[in-house]
Protein backbone atom coordinates (compact mmCIF):
# COMPACT_ATOMS: atom_id res chain seq x y z
CA UNK A 1 0.00 0.00 0.00
CA UNK A 2 1.37 3.04 -1.28
CA UNK A 3 1.86 5.36 2.19
CA UNK A 4 3.33 9.04 2.34
CA UNK A 5 2.73 11.22 -0.27
CA UNK A 6 5.34 13.45 -1.13
CA UNK A 7 4.58 17.21 0.59
CA UNK A 8 4.44 19.79 -2.76
CA UNK A 9 3.64 23.11 -1.00
CA UNK A 10 4.31 26.19 -2.51
CA UNK A 11 4.01 27.87 0.89
CA UNK A 12 6.42 26.55 2.60
CA UNK A 13 9.34 25.55 -0.09
CA UNK A 14 10.30 28.32 -3.05
CA UNK A 15 11.34 25.30 -5.19
CA UNK A 16 8.67 23.09 -5.47
CA UNK A 17 6.32 24.14 -7.59
CA UNK A 18 3.05 22.25 -8.24
CA UNK A 19 -0.54 22.79 -10.31
CA UNK A 20 0.47 26.26 -12.14
CA UNK A 21 -1.51 26.67 -15.14
CA UNK A 22 -0.41 28.35 -18.44
CA UNK A 23 -1.73 31.84 -18.63
CA UNK A 24 -1.05 34.58 -20.75
CA UNK A 25 2.15 33.23 -21.32
CA UNK A 26 3.80 31.88 -18.09
CA UNK A 27 2.94 28.90 -15.63
CA UNK A 28 4.88 30.97 -12.86
CA UNK A 29 7.63 31.97 -13.72
CA UNK A 30 8.15 29.65 -17.09
CA UNK A 31 7.63 30.96 -19.85
CA UNK A 32 5.02 28.73 -22.17
CA UNK A 33 2.51 28.04 -24.72
CA UNK A 34 -0.32 25.46 -24.29
CA UNK A 35 1.12 23.29 -21.18
CA UNK A 36 0.49 23.57 -17.66
CA UNK A 37 3.09 22.43 -15.01
CA UNK A 38 1.86 19.57 -12.83
CA UNK A 39 5.11 19.46 -10.74
CA UNK A 40 8.81 20.23 -10.35
CA UNK A 41 10.87 18.85 -7.70
CA UNK A 42 14.56 19.53 -7.66
CA UNK A 43 17.15 17.22 -7.83
CA UNK A 44 18.38 17.85 -3.97
CA UNK A 45 15.31 16.27 -3.05
CA UNK A 46 16.65 13.03 -4.47
CA UNK A 47 19.90 13.74 -3.07
CA UNK A 48 21.30 14.13 -6.40
CA UNK A 49 23.39 17.04 -8.24
CA UNK A 50 21.38 16.61 -11.50
CA UNK A 51 19.16 14.59 -13.97
CA UNK A 52 19.74 13.43 -17.20
CA UNK A 53 17.56 10.67 -19.10
CA UNK A 54 13.69 9.95 -17.60
CA UNK A 55 11.50 7.46 -18.98
CA UNK A 56 8.07 5.67 -18.16
CA UNK A 57 6.08 2.68 -17.27
CA UNK A 58 2.39 2.10 -16.70
CA UNK A 59 1.37 -0.45 -14.61
CA UNK A 60 -0.67 -3.02 -16.95
CA UNK A 61 -2.07 -4.25 -13.73
CA UNK A 62 -4.12 -1.46 -12.54
CA UNK A 63 -2.93 1.25 -15.32
CA UNK A 64 -0.68 3.44 -12.40
CA UNK A 65 1.91 5.82 -13.98
CA UNK A 66 5.27 6.11 -12.98
CA UNK A 67 8.15 8.11 -13.81
CA UNK A 68 11.44 7.13 -14.00
CA UNK A 69 14.05 9.64 -13.90
CA UNK A 70 17.82 9.32 -14.28
CA UNK A 71 19.82 11.26 -12.10
CA UNK A 72 23.82 11.73 -11.77
CA UNK A 73 24.15 9.07 -8.57
CA UNK A 74 21.29 6.51 -9.47
CA UNK A 75 17.86 6.67 -10.64
CA UNK A 76 14.90 7.62 -9.33
CA UNK A 77 11.22 6.43 -9.23
CA UNK A 78 8.09 8.40 -8.40
CA UNK A 79 4.26 7.31 -8.57
CA UNK A 80 2.49 10.33 -10.55
CA UNK A 81 -1.10 9.13 -10.40
CA UNK A 82 -1.48 11.92 -8.81
CA UNK A 83 0.55 14.26 -11.01
CA UNK A 84 0.10 17.60 -8.15
CA UNK A 85 1.20 14.70 -5.50
CA UNK A 86 3.79 12.20 -6.60
CA UNK A 87 4.83 10.11 -4.19
CA UNK A 88 8.47 9.62 -4.61
CA UNK A 89 9.09 5.89 -3.63
CA UNK A 90 12.98 5.82 -3.72
CA UNK A 91 16.23 5.75 -5.69
CA UNK A 92 18.25 2.59 -7.04
CA UNK A 93 22.21 4.04 -6.23
CA UNK A 94 24.43 4.01 -9.13
CA UNK A 95 26.16 0.28 -9.54
CA UNK A 96 29.72 2.23 -9.30
CA UNK A 97 30.25 5.59 -9.49
CA UNK A 98 28.47 8.87 -10.00
CA UNK A 99 28.09 10.00 -13.66
CA UNK A 100 26.38 12.95 -15.54
CA UNK A 101 25.31 10.18 -18.07
CA UNK A 102 22.82 7.80 -17.23
CA UNK A 103 19.91 6.29 -19.81
CA UNK A 104 17.01 4.24 -18.42
CA UNK A 105 14.27 2.53 -20.70
CA UNK A 106 11.64 -0.04 -19.86
CA UNK A 107 11.08 -4.00 -21.55
CA UNK A 108 8.53 -6.18 -19.57
CA UNK A 109 7.87 -4.51 -16.46
CA UNK A 110 11.54 -4.16 -15.48
CA UNK A 111 13.77 -0.86 -15.73
CA UNK A 112 17.17 -1.47 -17.51
CA UNK A 113 19.38 1.01 -16.17
CA UNK A 114 23.01 2.08 -18.08
CA UNK A 115 26.17 4.72 -17.60
CA UNK A 116 28.79 6.64 -18.64
CA UNK A 117 29.97 5.49 -15.20
CA UNK A 118 33.67 3.16 -15.13
CA UNK A 119 32.29 -0.58 -14.97
CA UNK A 120 28.64 0.23 -14.49
CA UNK A 121 27.64 -2.44 -16.64
CA UNK A 122 23.00 -2.36 -17.18
CA UNK A 123 21.23 -2.58 -13.75
CA UNK A 124 17.89 -4.74 -13.73
CA UNK A 125 15.45 -3.28 -11.83
CA UNK A 126 11.92 -5.05 -11.51
CA UNK A 127 9.58 -2.21 -11.15
CA UNK A 128 6.81 -4.20 -10.08
CA UNK A 129 8.41 -3.70 -6.60
CA UNK A 130 7.06 0.06 -7.08
CA UNK A 131 3.50 -1.22 -6.18
CA UNK A 132 3.90 -2.14 -2.43
CA UNK A 133 6.03 0.35 -0.68
CA UNK A 134 5.84 1.03 2.35
CA UNK A 135 8.07 3.67 3.81
CA UNK A 136 9.38 5.67 0.71
CA UNK A 137 11.86 6.84 0.26
CA UNK A 138 13.56 3.35 -0.45
CA UNK A 139 16.82 2.59 -1.22
CA UNK A 140 16.52 -0.03 -3.78
CA UNK A 141 18.95 -2.64 -4.92
CA UNK A 142 18.68 -4.40 -8.64
CA UNK A 143 17.29 -7.59 -8.90
CA UNK A 144 20.29 -8.70 -11.90
CA UNK A 145 22.98 -7.02 -13.25
CA UNK A 146 25.06 -7.50 -16.85
CA UNK A 147 28.49 -6.94 -16.98
CA UNK A 148 28.86 -8.00 -20.86
CA UNK A 149 29.98 -3.87 -20.99
CA UNK A 150 31.60 -1.71 -18.57
CA UNK A 151 30.28 2.05 -19.33
CA UNK A 152 27.72 2.38 -22.51
CA UNK A 153 26.06 6.45 -23.09
CA UNK A 154 22.99 5.02 -24.22
CA UNK A 155 20.90 1.98 -23.96
CA UNK A 156 17.88 1.41 -26.54
CA UNK A 157 15.35 -1.95 -26.19
CA UNK A 158 13.45 -3.43 -29.20
CA UNK A 159 10.42 -3.93 -27.12
CA UNK A 160 8.79 -6.62 -29.94
CA UNK A 161 12.03 -8.50 -29.73
CA UNK A 162 13.17 -8.31 -26.46
CA UNK A 163 16.63 -7.38 -27.28
CA UNK A 164 18.43 -4.46 -25.32
CA UNK A 165 21.14 -2.45 -27.89
CA UNK A 166 23.97 -1.11 -25.67
CA UNK A 167 25.62 1.67 -27.15
CA UNK A 168 28.80 3.95 -26.61
CA UNK A 169 30.76 1.04 -24.98
CA UNK A 170 32.99 -1.40 -26.62
CA UNK A 171 32.32 -2.46 -29.90
CA UNK A 172 34.35 0.42 -31.32
CA UNK A 173 31.46 2.58 -29.30
CA UNK A 174 28.82 0.26 -31.42
CA UNK A 175 26.02 -1.46 -30.51
CA UNK A 176 25.87 -4.39 -28.30
CA UNK A 177 23.35 -7.33 -28.61
CA UNK A 178 21.84 -8.32 -25.19
CA UNK A 179 18.87 -10.54 -25.23
CA UNK A 180 16.54 -9.64 -22.45
CA UNK A 181 13.56 -11.69 -23.11
CA UNK A 182 14.21 -12.93 -19.93
CA UNK A 183 14.84 -9.70 -18.22
CA UNK A 184 16.57 -11.23 -14.88
CA UNK A 185 18.85 -13.53 -17.27
CA UNK A 186 20.19 -11.47 -19.90
CA UNK A 187 22.74 -12.89 -22.09
CA UNK A 188 25.02 -11.19 -24.46
CA UNK A 189 24.90 -11.98 -28.28
CA UNK A 190 27.69 -10.53 -29.76
CA UNK A 191 27.14 -6.66 -31.68
CA UNK A 192 28.25 -4.59 -34.58
CA UNK A 193 31.48 -1.82 -35.18
CA UNK A 194 31.34 -1.68 -38.27
CA UNK A 195 29.93 2.08 -38.14
CA UNK A 196 31.92 3.53 -35.65
CA UNK A 197 30.46 5.08 -32.38
CA UNK A 198 26.72 4.79 -31.79
CA UNK A 199 25.56 7.55 -29.58
CA UNK A 200 21.90 7.03 -29.39
CA UNK A 201 20.06 4.60 -32.13
CA UNK A 202 15.77 3.65 -32.56
CA UNK A 203 15.56 -0.31 -33.29
CA UNK A 204 12.21 -1.51 -34.99
CA UNK A 205 10.70 -3.99 -36.46
CA UNK A 206 10.55 -3.05 -39.76
CA UNK A 207 6.70 -2.23 -41.32
CA UNK A 208 7.46 0.53 -43.56
CA UNK A 209 7.37 1.52 -47.05
CA UNK A 210 10.35 -0.57 -48.36
CA UNK A 211 8.90 -4.12 -48.90
CA UNK A 212 12.66 -5.15 -48.98
CA UNK A 213 12.99 -5.50 -45.63
CA UNK A 214 9.81 -5.87 -44.30
CA UNK A 215 9.39 -8.04 -40.82
CA UNK A 216 13.52 -7.36 -40.82
CA UNK A 217 14.72 -5.68 -37.62
CA UNK A 218 16.67 -2.56 -38.48
CA UNK A 219 18.78 -0.47 -36.25
CA UNK A 220 19.18 3.39 -37.12
CA UNK A 221 22.12 4.51 -35.40
CA UNK A 222 23.08 8.45 -34.62
CA UNK A 223 26.64 7.92 -35.20
CA UNK A 224 28.52 11.61 -34.74
CA UNK A 225 28.89 12.12 -38.23
CA UNK A 226 26.07 10.14 -39.84
CA UNK A 227 23.14 7.61 -39.74
CA UNK A 228 23.28 4.16 -41.06
CA UNK A 229 21.17 1.93 -41.36
CA UNK A 230 21.85 -1.61 -40.04
CA UNK A 231 19.65 -4.90 -40.59
CA UNK A 232 20.14 -6.64 -37.28
CA UNK A 233 17.64 -9.22 -37.55
CA UNK A 234 20.78 -12.25 -37.32
CA UNK A 235 22.84 -10.77 -34.77
CA UNK A 236 25.82 -13.34 -35.36
CA UNK A 237 25.54 -11.41 -39.07
CA UNK A 238 24.35 -7.73 -38.67
CA UNK A 239 24.57 -6.03 -42.39
CA UNK A 240 25.01 -2.22 -43.41
CA UNK A 241 22.51 -1.64 -45.63
CA UNK A 242 23.07 2.37 -45.77
CA UNK A 243 24.73 5.49 -44.92
CA UNK A 244 23.49 9.09 -44.99
CA UNK A 245 25.33 11.96 -43.81
CA UNK A 246 24.03 15.72 -44.20
CA UNK A 247 26.13 18.97 -44.53
CA UNK A 248 26.74 21.68 -41.79
CA UNK A 249 27.30 18.38 -39.43
CA UNK A 250 28.49 18.88 -36.26
CA UNK A 251 27.66 15.92 -33.96
CA UNK A 252 24.80 13.74 -35.53
CA UNK A 253 23.36 12.92 -31.67
CA UNK A 254 19.64 11.41 -31.53
CA UNK A 255 16.71 10.53 -34.13
CA UNK A 256 13.05 9.36 -34.20
CA UNK A 257 10.86 7.56 -36.87
CA UNK A 258 7.39 9.04 -37.62
CA UNK A 259 4.94 6.34 -37.20
CA UNK A 260 4.69 5.55 -40.15
CA UNK A 261 8.18 4.99 -40.83
CA UNK A 262 8.85 7.07 -43.96
CA UNK A 263 10.90 10.03 -42.16
CA UNK A 264 13.15 9.91 -39.98
CA UNK A 265 13.86 13.55 -37.77
CA UNK A 266 17.20 13.91 -36.68
CA UNK A 267 19.06 16.06 -34.07
CA UNK A 268 22.56 17.68 -34.51
CA UNK A 269 23.64 18.78 -30.91
CA UNK A 270 26.57 21.20 -31.57
CA UNK A 271 25.47 22.49 -34.59
CA UNK A 272 23.66 25.16 -32.88
CA UNK A 273 27.27 26.42 -30.88
CA UNK A 274 29.30 25.86 -34.32
CA UNK A 275 27.20 27.71 -37.00
CA UNK A 276 25.26 29.95 -35.30
CA UNK A 277 21.76 27.86 -36.48
CA UNK A 278 18.39 28.85 -34.30
CA UNK A 279 17.37 24.99 -33.66
CA UNK A 280 17.96 23.10 -36.32
CA UNK A 281 16.45 19.68 -37.07
CA UNK A 282 16.97 17.29 -40.36
CA UNK A 283 14.08 15.07 -41.77
CA UNK A 284 15.22 12.35 -43.96
CA UNK A 285 13.26 10.34 -46.48
CA UNK A 286 13.38 6.56 -45.53
CA UNK A 287 10.67 5.48 -47.75
CA UNK A 288 13.54 3.46 -49.67
CA UNK A 289 15.96 2.80 -46.91
CA UNK A 290 18.70 1.27 -49.50
CA UNK A 291 18.82 5.33 -51.01
CA UNK A 292 17.75 7.05 -48.00
CA UNK A 293 18.07 11.32 -48.93
CA UNK A 294 17.43 14.57 -47.14
CA UNK A 295 14.15 15.99 -47.39
CA UNK A 296 14.60 19.41 -45.49
CA UNK A 297 15.88 21.10 -42.25
CA UNK A 298 13.27 22.44 -39.79
CA UNK A 299 14.58 25.75 -37.76
CA UNK A 300 13.11 26.37 -34.69
CA UNK A 301 12.10 30.02 -33.39
CA UNK A 302 15.28 29.89 -30.88
CA UNK A 303 18.65 29.39 -31.15
CA UNK A 304 18.86 27.01 -28.37
CA UNK A 305 20.51 23.40 -28.88
CA UNK A 306 18.50 20.63 -29.35
CA UNK A 307 18.52 16.98 -27.21
CA UNK A 308 16.33 14.07 -27.37
CA UNK A 309 12.84 13.96 -29.81
CA UNK A 310 10.40 11.56 -29.61
CA UNK A 311 7.30 11.49 -32.55
CA UNK A 312 4.05 10.46 -30.95
CA UNK A 313 1.37 10.34 -33.44
CA UNK A 314 1.25 13.91 -35.81
CA UNK A 315 3.38 15.53 -33.09
CA UNK A 316 7.23 15.65 -32.15
CA UNK A 317 8.69 16.68 -28.61
CA UNK A 318 12.14 17.72 -28.48
CA UNK A 319 13.67 18.82 -25.45
CA UNK A 320 15.55 21.95 -26.38
CA UNK A 321 17.91 22.68 -23.63
CA UNK A 322 17.17 26.28 -22.76
CA UNK A 323 14.35 26.68 -24.56
CA UNK A 324 12.61 23.68 -22.71
CA UNK A 325 10.47 21.04 -24.07
CA UNK A 326 9.21 22.52 -27.82
CA UNK A 327 5.98 20.69 -29.25
CA UNK A 328 5.86 20.49 -32.77
CA UNK A 329 3.24 20.00 -35.63
CA UNK A 330 4.78 17.27 -38.16
CA UNK A 331 1.08 16.04 -39.64
CA UNK A 332 2.03 17.58 -42.73
CA UNK A 333 5.89 16.37 -42.94
CA UNK A 334 5.40 15.23 -46.59
CA UNK A 335 5.33 18.31 -48.14
CA UNK A 336 7.99 19.76 -46.03
CA UNK A 337 6.17 21.18 -42.96
CA UNK A 338 7.29 21.26 -39.46
CA UNK A 339 5.09 23.99 -36.95
CA UNK A 340 5.89 24.35 -33.69
CA UNK A 341 2.52 24.40 -31.64
CA UNK A 342 3.08 24.87 -27.81
CA UNK A 343 6.51 24.58 -25.28
CA UNK A 344 6.98 24.95 -21.96
CA UNK A 345 10.44 26.07 -20.98
CA UNK A 346 12.12 25.09 -17.85
CA UNK A 347 14.97 27.60 -18.35
CA UNK A 348 13.97 31.11 -17.60
CA UNK A 349 17.14 33.04 -18.01
CA UNK A 350 16.98 33.29 -22.32
CA UNK A 351 17.18 30.34 -24.90
CA UNK A 352 20.98 30.76 -26.43
CA UNK A 353 22.79 27.62 -27.14
CA UNK A 354 23.84 25.30 -24.44
CA UNK A 355 23.67 22.27 -22.50
CA UNK A 356 21.48 23.84 -19.57
CA UNK A 357 17.53 22.90 -18.97
CA UNK A 358 15.51 20.27 -21.07
CA UNK A 359 17.40 16.82 -21.10
CA UNK A 360 14.90 14.60 -21.90
CA UNK A 361 10.96 14.18 -22.80
CA UNK A 362 8.93 11.50 -21.90
CA UNK A 363 5.45 12.01 -23.98
CA UNK A 364 4.41 8.20 -24.20
CA UNK A 365 1.85 8.35 -20.63
CA UNK A 366 -1.95 7.72 -22.08
CA UNK A 367 -3.02 10.56 -19.08
CA UNK A 368 -1.22 13.13 -21.18
CA UNK A 369 1.36 13.69 -18.30
CA UNK A 370 4.83 14.50 -20.03
CA UNK A 371 7.86 13.82 -17.94
CA UNK A 372 10.68 16.53 -18.70
CA UNK A 373 14.29 15.80 -16.58
CA UNK A 374 16.63 19.08 -16.80
CA UNK A 375 19.97 19.50 -16.47
CA UNK A 376 22.91 22.02 -14.61
CA UNK A 377 25.95 22.18 -17.13
CA UNK A 378 27.30 25.81 -16.74
CA UNK A 379 24.67 28.05 -14.96
CA UNK A 380 25.94 28.03 -11.70
CA UNK A 381 22.11 29.43 -10.61
CA UNK A 382 20.25 26.98 -12.48
CA UNK A 383 18.29 24.05 -9.99
CA UNK A 384 17.59 21.01 -12.25
CA UNK A 385 14.92 18.60 -11.54
CA UNK A 386 12.33 16.62 -12.62
CA UNK A 387 8.90 18.62 -14.20
CA UNK A 388 5.42 17.04 -15.33
CA UNK A 389 3.84 18.94 -17.42
CA UNK A 390 0.25 18.46 -19.44
CA UNK A 391 -1.89 19.76 -22.24
CA UNK A 392 -3.48 22.69 -21.20
CA UNK A 393 -6.23 21.84 -23.86
CA UNK A 394 -6.24 18.33 -21.71
CA UNK A 395 -6.17 20.02 -18.32
CA UNK A 396 -9.16 22.36 -18.85
CA UNK A 397 -11.12 21.58 -21.81
CA UNK A 398 -11.42 17.51 -21.50
CA UNK A 399 -11.93 17.86 -17.92
CA UNK A 400 -11.65 14.17 -17.05
CA UNK A 401 -9.40 12.29 -14.76
CA UNK A 402 -9.68 8.46 -14.92
CA UNK A 403 -13.34 7.62 -14.05
CA UNK A 404 -14.32 11.33 -13.35
CA UNK A 405 -15.46 14.39 -15.43
CA UNK A 406 -16.71 17.73 -14.19
CA UNK A 407 -18.76 19.76 -16.08
CA UNK A 408 -19.36 22.43 -16.63
CA UNK A 409 -16.05 23.84 -16.30
CA UNK A 410 -15.80 26.69 -16.20
CA UNK A 411 -18.46 27.58 -14.31
CA UNK A 412 -20.15 30.34 -12.31
CA UNK A 413 -22.40 29.11 -9.80
CA UNK A 414 -22.00 25.49 -9.34
CA UNK A 415 -20.81 22.40 -11.44
CA UNK A 416 -21.49 18.66 -11.55
CA UNK A 417 -19.29 15.90 -10.69
CA UNK A 418 -19.61 12.65 -12.15
CA UNK A 419 -17.81 9.32 -11.52
CA UNK A 420 -18.56 6.01 -13.97
CA UNK A 421 -17.76 3.20 -11.65
CA UNK A 422 -15.54 4.80 -8.45
CA UNK A 423 -17.82 5.68 -5.40
CA UNK A 424 -16.83 9.66 -4.10
CA UNK A 425 -16.58 9.88 -0.42
CA UNK A 426 -14.71 13.23 -0.14
CA UNK A 427 -14.18 16.53 -2.43
CA UNK A 428 -11.58 18.90 -1.14
CA UNK A 429 -10.87 22.38 -3.48
CA UNK A 430 -7.71 23.76 -2.75
CA UNK A 431 -6.25 27.53 -4.22
CA UNK A 432 -3.23 27.61 -5.62
CA UNK A 433 -0.92 27.95 -3.27
CA UNK A 434 -2.37 24.83 -1.64
CA UNK A 435 -4.91 26.24 0.89
CA UNK A 436 -7.78 24.35 1.85
CA UNK A 437 -10.87 26.53 1.44
CA UNK A 438 -13.75 23.60 1.53
CA UNK A 439 -13.90 19.68 2.37
CA UNK A 440 -16.93 17.99 2.58
CA UNK A 441 -17.58 14.35 2.47
CA UNK A 442 -20.23 11.90 1.27
CA UNK A 443 -21.66 8.59 1.35
CA UNK A 444 -19.98 6.46 -1.70
CA UNK A 445 -21.76 8.94 -4.40
CA UNK A 446 -21.28 8.75 -7.96
CA UNK A 447 -23.21 11.96 -9.04
CA UNK A 448 -22.85 15.11 -6.92
CA UNK A 449 -23.56 19.06 -7.47
CA UNK A 450 -21.19 21.17 -5.65
CA UNK A 451 -21.76 24.72 -5.23
CA UNK A 452 -19.16 27.33 -6.10
CA UNK A 453 -21.22 30.83 -5.89
CA UNK A 454 -18.73 31.62 -2.51
CA UNK A 455 -15.60 31.17 -4.86
CA UNK A 456 -14.04 33.96 -6.16
CA UNK A 457 -12.97 33.85 -9.99
CA UNK A 458 -9.80 31.77 -10.51
CA UNK A 459 -8.19 28.38 -10.77
CA UNK A 460 -8.54 26.10 -8.29
CA UNK A 461 -7.83 22.45 -7.60
CA UNK A 462 -10.60 19.98 -6.97
CA UNK A 463 -9.27 16.71 -5.04
CA UNK A 464 -11.45 13.16 -5.25
CA UNK A 465 -11.22 10.82 -2.04
CA UNK A 466 -7.84 12.19 -1.39
CA UNK A 467 -6.20 10.70 -4.55
CA UNK A 468 -7.60 11.86 -8.26
CA UNK A 469 -7.20 15.65 -8.82
CA UNK A 470 -9.18 17.91 -11.50
CA UNK A 471 -8.82 21.67 -12.26
CA UNK A 472 -11.63 23.99 -11.55
CA UNK A 473 -12.23 27.27 -13.23
CA UNK A 474 -14.50 29.67 -11.49
CA UNK A 475 -15.85 32.52 -13.53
Amino acid sequence: MKKTLLSILIASCSIIQAQIPCINGMAGDYPCNGYDLQVFIPCTDFEADNANDSWGWTDPDDGTEYALVGLDNGTAFLDISDPINPIYLGKLPTHTSSSLWRDVKVYNNYAFVVSEANNHGMQIFDLTRLRDVSNPPETFTEDAHYGGFGGAHNIVINEETGYAYGVGADYSGGAHFVNIQDPLNPIGEGGYSGSGYTHDAQVVVYDGPDSDYAGKEIYIGSNEDKVVIVDVTDKTNPVLISVVTYTNDAYTHQGWFTEDLNYFILGDEIDELNFGFNTRNIVFDFTDLDNPQLSFEYSGPTSATDHNGYVDGDKFYLANYKAGMRVIDISDIANGNMTETGYFDVFINGNSAGYDGAWNVYPYFESGNILISSLKYSSPDYVPGFYLVKSSALSVDDNSLSNFSLYPNPSINSVELNSTNTPISEISIYDLSGKLLLSKKYNSEININLNISNLASGIYLLKINNKKSIKLIKN
